[in-house]
């Protein structure tokens, strides 16, 4: 009788035992280990991060960190960190956020576009993507990766086609770089290197001309006119006299991109630039901004007019009037210098 109730005592000690290993075990592995009220959280796990660094990134996520690390252990995820952005979802167990982690690096959209310059773009990619800034202008400004591909430092700008798409957080500058170089071939398809070819203009001055036709425009069912002007005036040989090129030339000079100018000033008209056409003839040597692909197309598919002036329509503004000479061109300009001058704007 005495052994029988030893066996007994035995039996349901480990009946206890068992139950407090079973409780542990889904408390640990298995329990709900998140704290945060939305229904999903973003985590960024830099490139060669260590286990201490994906500690810091999940502990302001998780209820019960020392499980999380007791169980990674135990699951050696803490030799196989891997980079990249992934999604925790609120209730998820240790065991589900680290198969997440381990495996499940999620793609981000990274969008841009109306960059002025290689600095701007590189400062704008590297919010959204572990690159920083400093290595995207050395991979997009690489000598050797222009030369490769028929850029120059002036142009450099135009391989970059404003949009939306789909990254690796963790990508590099080198990969961006040459993914937005795959987009760039892309996008000239067939018929759009066609229509260059017709006006005589290379890809990249097809991409400085959209440029110009953007600055002189925001309304999009205007560009296509506009375009129709400067390629008018480039088929009979005039200058183009874009004041967008005479305001990029003088914040160029001076340094001071982050200058606000309204007015151009006749003394402007004399910067020797390349990119004052006020002065040169024919397209800048580069973009004096990043134009988005309705510019581009609009320059491609440029309306057929009989237009070589314009200027803003204080009637109607955000639009202009046309001009097919210069005499009805110095009218419509002698009303916009009035309305110019009334409105106390002199830079």
């Amino acid at each position: 009788m005495y052994i029988k109730k030893i066996l007994v005592a035995t039996f349901l000690l480990g009946l206890i035992a068992m139950g407090g290993f079973a409780w542990y075990v889904y408390n640990t592995i298995f329990s709900p280990n998140t704290t945060f009220n939305n229904t999903e959280a973003h985590l960024f796990i830099p490139t060669n991060a260590n286990f201490l660094m994906v500690q810091e990134e999940l502990d302001p996520l998780l209820e019960n960190l020392d499980s999380f690390i007791e169980v990674a252990i135990k699951k050696d995820y803490v030799n196989n960190i891997k980079s990249g952005h992934y999604i925790i979802k609120k209730g998820m167990n240790n065991n589900e956020i680290i198969n997440t982690i381990r495996s499940k690096n999620i793609p981000i959209f990274v969008k841009f576009n109306n960059q002025e310059r290689i600095e701007n773009l590189a400062a704008h990619i590297a919010n959204q993507i572990e690159a920083d800034s400093l290595s995207l202008i050395k991979a997009m400004q690489d000598t050797t990766f222009l030369k490769e591909n028929g850029l120059t430092e002036e142009t450099a700008l135009a391989l970059y086609v404003p949009n939306t798409y789909e990254f690796y957080w963790n990508s590099s500058a080198e990969t961006f770089r040459s993914r937005m170089k795959s987009e760039y071939n892309r996008f000239w398809t067939e018929n759009r290197l066609r229509k260059a070819k017709e006006l005589n203009l290379t890809k990249e001055q097809v991409i400085a001309l959209a440029a110009i036709v953007q600055k002189e425009t925001a309304k999009v069912e205007e560009r296509p006119r506009v375009a129709g002007v400067y390629i008018n005036r480039l088929k009979k040989g005039m200058l183009l006299q874009a004041d967008p090129t005479v305001i990029y030339a003088k914040k160029k000079k001076e340094g001071n991109f982050n200058q606000v100018i309204k007015r151009v000033l006749y003394e402007d008209l004399e910067i020797d630039s390349p990119y004052n056409t006020y002065k040169y003839p024919g397209v800048p040597p580069g973009p004096i901004a990043m134009p988005d692909i309705s510019s581009i197309d609009a320059v491609l598919n440029y309306e057929k007019n009989d237009y070589y002036y314009f200027v803003a329509d204080v009637t109607n503004f955000g639009y202009h009037k046309f001009a097919k000479n210069h005499a009805q061109h110095i009218r419509n300009k002698a009303e916009y210098v009035r309305w110019l001058s009334q409105q106390g704007v002199n830079r």
